[in-house]
């Protein structure tokens, strides 16, 4: 196919999934008097919230189970499979078991544990998978991965040999970690755009704690116990997580680096338990999606998400597809929910013009209970504009 417009669009949080934003934005470029536009639909996500949704709509197969919720509930998550060759790829959201969807009003800062995320790649491997996808974002908990390794089989024990509750919180009783019996043998990617190490003032709990719930007290709480764990880690089967000089923990290591500190802190438990290896989350699964494919001889690539502002320019899925798009000599414009950013910072990020529903319609409540119908009509301006010659 050549001259189409391909929509490679992320979700609009709290109004529409990545592959209805893609119906929406298609039926309106498809609208009367805009032409008749051939488009491919490519839903993508950047590692958090709705990936599962995006490589579904791009040819995977959903697979649902029972698995432990943030609370220790059963919740029903799904991830996602597809056979390539040589490998039995899975695609798991974080968001999916352990996110702050599936916590009640309250939140629960200092219990909220992954565990559920570990129990979905178990699920994956025991069902053929040989390279896991862990998408991390969106998480309820700062447990520094713990649960999820406990679920694959590493143990985390206190000072009387006790497997220690879930949560970060229990993490300052960790006396010893058992790591004989982890997963092994299962190649691990965590896609994450977030650049935290674990601890410190950019650290899990320091930044990303207070968005769950947590209050300066519990932040330090949190800290102290994922401090604990990287020490622990440090002098426990070779773990490298942090090493301890002068009874001060010095963050090094794994724990030191670029990403560790995503989801709270589950990138530093698949860095240390699960020897996964971190690639930017918005290229990596554009990789999954085909995206050089599907771009190769089109004539506009039409990305956004639900605010197009400072975080997208930092690397969020809109900026990873115009840089994808840019290599092929693509142009491309966004559309989104509302936009913050001005047309200079735009075009630096390759994005030629941003749509915004409140550009139609000021009303940000109306923006966010019509977004299906105002994105149509939103798209049917960007066809206007840029795909009549």
């Amino acid at each position: 196919m050549t001259g189409h417009v391909v929509i490679a669009v992320d979700k609009f949080r709290g109004s529409l999934t990545a592959p209805e934003v893609a119906a929406h934005v298609a039926a309106g470029l498809r609208a009367p008097g805009s032409g008749d536009v051939p488009v491919v639909e490519l839903p993508v996500a950047d590692g958090g919230d709705g990936t599962v949704d995006a490589v579904v709509a791009s040819g995977f197969t959903r697979v649902e189970t029972e698995v432990t919720g943030p609370l220790g509930n059963q919740v029903t998550a799904s991830y996602a499979v597809r056979d390539e060759p040589g490998a039995r790829v899975a695609v798991i959201e974080l968001a999916e078991a352990s996110g702050l969807r599936r916590l009640p009003a309250d939140p629960a800062p200092l219990t909220a544990t992954s565990r559920g995320t570990g129990e979905l790649v178990a699920h994956a491997v025991r069902h053929g998978a040989t390279r896991v996808v862990l998408g991390l974002g969106g998480s309820a908990c700062t447990d520094g991965g713990a649960g999820m390794a406990q679920a694959l089989g590493v143990r985390l024990l206190d000072a009387a040999g006790n497997d220690l509750p879930p949560g970060g919180a229990a993490l300052r009783d960790l006396h010893t970690i058992d790591a004989s019996g982890r997963l092994r043998g299962v190649e691990v990617i965590v896609a994450s755009d977030v650049d935290n190490p674990l601890l410190g003032p950019y650290g899990a709990a320091a930044v990303y704690g207070p968005q769950k719930g947590a209050s300066p007290r519990d932040v330090a709480v949190l800290e102290a116990g994922l401090a604990r764990l990287a020490a622990v880690a440090a002098h426990t089967h070779g773990l490298a997580g942090a090493a301890e000089h002068d009874g001060v923990v010095r963050a090094m290591g794994v724990a030191g680096r670029p990403g560790a500190g995503a989801a709270g802190g589950v990138g530093f438990g698949a860095l240390t338990f699960l020897d996964a290896e971190i690639r930017p989350g918005i290229g990596y699964l554009l990789d999954l999606v085909e995206f050089d494919r599907h771009v190769e001889g089109a004539r506009l690539v039409v990305t956004g998400e639900g605010s197009v502002d400072e975080q997208t320019l930092r690397g969020k899925a809109p900026v990873g597809v115009a840089a994808a798009a840019a290599k092929h000599g693509v142009p491309v414009v966004a559309v989104c929910g509302r936009r913050s950013v001005g047309e200079e910072e735009l075009r630096a990020a390759g994005i030629e013009a941003a749509y915004a529903l409140t550009d139609i319609e000021p009303d940000a409540s109306r923006c966010m209970a019509e977004a299906g119908p105002l994105l149509e009509k939103l798209a049917a301006r960007v066809a206007a504009r840029h795909l009549t010659t």
